[in-house]
């Protein structure tokens, strides 16, 4: 037996994706509030993120609503089930600007689980300088040579 917020999630998202029979939402009540967790099909994973994360946001700003009416705390968790080991928790990696084009499942396909460790020494010095940061410093210097 499903409640009014698993209803309401189903509803609204059966109606954005492709495959609306692989839509599944399960409950848990917790200490934290009720955690909504949502299944889909790998391949209308995107359209129930959206681009940047919209669309996830805009679910769980309707939960909050429905949060608000029924004094409760909803928490909704899209999980990502495409094949790989076991389950993974989609999440939104923010991007640049020039990469505000991609669609979000090719967004969502480079979040994958693999970490890649990113070297953070500064044993070298940085040889490159713009020509703005000469004319910065060089601006600067003269600043210092003022008698004030």
């Amino acid at each position: 037996m499903s409640t009014i917020d698993q209803q309401f999630i189903e509803y609204i998202v059966k109606s954005v994706v492709g495959n609306p029979d692989d839509v599944v939402v399960d409950r848990i009540i917790d200490e934290k509030g009720v955690l909504l967790t949502l299944t889909v099909n790998p391949e209308d994973l995107g359209r129930v993120i959206g681009k940047r994360g919209i669309t996830a946001q805009s679910l769980r700003t309707l939960l909050r609503a429905l949060g608000t009416k029924n004094d409760a705390r909803y928490n909704l968790k899209i999980v990502n089930n495409d094949g790989q080991d076991g389950p993974v928790i989609a999440s939104y990696t923010p991007t640049s600007q020039d990469d505000s084009n991609e669609d979000a499942d090719k967004t969502q396909a480079a979040s994958s689980t693999e970490i890649t460790p990113v070297e953070t020494t500064t044993d070298e010095p940085v040889d490159k300088e713009s020509s703005y940061s000469k004319k910065t410093r060089a601006e600067l210097a003269e600043l210092d040579d003022l008698d004030i």
